[in-house]
C-alpha cells in the first residue's frame, strides 16, 4: 500500500491536496537528484541516471530519472540552438535586467519554485527575493505546483513590505506564463520580467538562496514532516534575514540593506549583466 505525504499542520493556502507519495525508493532517487541538480544543474538524465544508481547501489534508468526530475519539476540547464519558436508567443517577456544597474531595495524582485524533500514525502516551496538586498520577502509551501501559490506569495510579499517593486523576473515555468500571475503583476503595475529559456544565472539570487537553503538547512535535518518543515524553514529564513552576516555587504544582513541602514558596495548589485 502506498503512503501519503504527512501534511499535518499546514493551512489550506499552503496545501491543496495529499496526494499518494512515491514509493521509498523513489524518494531515495529524488533526494540524490535534487542535490546533483543543485551542484550541477546542467547534467543530463543519462549521467545522472548512472550516479544515483553508484550512490545507492540499485539500478536507475534513464527514464525513471526523466519521470521522476519532471515531478520535481527540475530542468537541465544548458545552452542550445533555438531550433524552434515556441506556441505562446503572447505569454514570453524580455529578460529586463540585462545591463540594468539595480541600486536600491524593491528594483527588481525574484521568484521561483525549488521541490523540498522530508521523511517520507516532499513538498514546493516558492520564495520571493528582493534582488538589491537578498532579503526573503515572503514564502509559501505547496503539495503542487499551482499558479495559486506562487500569486499568494506575491501578495504576501507586497501586504508585509507595503511596497511593489518595479520589475518582477521569473523563469519561464508555467506557473509564470499563466494569466492568473500575469494579471496579478499588471494589477500592481509592475514590468514583467523573464529568464531566457534554460538560463538559471538570469534569475541567479533565488538559485544562490536555494543552494544555501538545502545544504545549510533542509539536508542537515531532513524535516518529519510538513509541520516540522514549514517550522524549519521559517526559522532558516529567520536567521538568513536577520542574522546570518551575508558576505557581499560587508557582513551586513539582508534585512539591514532592505532597510537602508547601509547600502553595500555598488558593485555588488551589477549582477544581472
Amino acid at each position: 500500500m502506498r503512503r501519503q505525504c504527512v501534511l499535518v499542520g499546514l493551512a489550506r493556502g499552503k496545501v491543496y491536496y495529499t496526494p499518494a507519495a512515491p514509493s521509498e525508493e523513489n524518494l531515495a532517487i529524488m533526494r540524490q537528484l535534487d542535490e546533483l541538480y543543485t551542484i550541477a544543474p546542467w547534467m543530463g538524465a543519462r549521467r545522472l541516471a548512472f550516479m544515483v544508481s553508484k550512490t545507492l547501489g540499485v539500478a536507475v534508468g534513464r527514464k525513471r530519472v526523466t519521470r521522476l526530475r519532471r515531478l520535481m519539476g527540475l530542468h537541465t540547464i544548458y545552452r542550445a540552438p533555438r531550433t524552434s519558436i515556441p506556441a505562446a508567443l503572447s505569454k514570453r517577456f524580455p529578460y529586463l535586467l540585462r545591463d540594468l544597474e539595480i541600486t536600491r531595495p524593491n528594483q527588481v524582485w525574484a521568484t521561483d519554485i525549488t521541490y523540498i524533500p522530508m521523511q517520507g514525502g516532499f513538498l514546493y516551496l516558492v520564495a520571493v527575493i528582493d534582488w538589491y538586498s537578498r532579503k526573503i520577502l515572503s514564502w509559501r509551501l505547496s503539495s503542487t505546483m499551482e499558479s495559486e501559490f506562487c500569486v499568494e506569495a506575491l501578495r504576501d510579499a507586497i501586504r508585509s513590505t507595503g511596497r511593489r517593486p518595479e520589475i518582477f523576473n521569473t523563469d519561464q515555468g508555467a506557473q509564470f506564463t499563466s494569466e492568473l500571475w500575469l494579471d496579478a503583476l499588471r494589477v500592481e503595475g509592475i514590468a514583467i520580467s523573464m529568464d531566457g529559456k534554460g538560463r538559471w544565472i538570469d534569475n541567479v539570487m533565488i538559485e544562490r538562496f536555494w543552494r544555501s537553503l538545502k545544504y545549510e538547512d533542509i539536508y542537515l535535518r531532513d524535516y518529519a514532516d510538513g509541520r516540522a518543515l514549514e517550522r524549519g524553514i521559517g526559522k532558516y529564513i529567520a536567521l538568513y534575514n536577520d542574522w546570518r552576516p551575508h558576505e557581499t555587504f560587508e557582513y551586513l544582513t539582508p534585512s539591514a540593506v532592505y532597510s537602508g541602514a547601509t547600502a553595500p558596495p555598488k558593485e555588488a548589485q551589477n549582477a544581472a549583466a
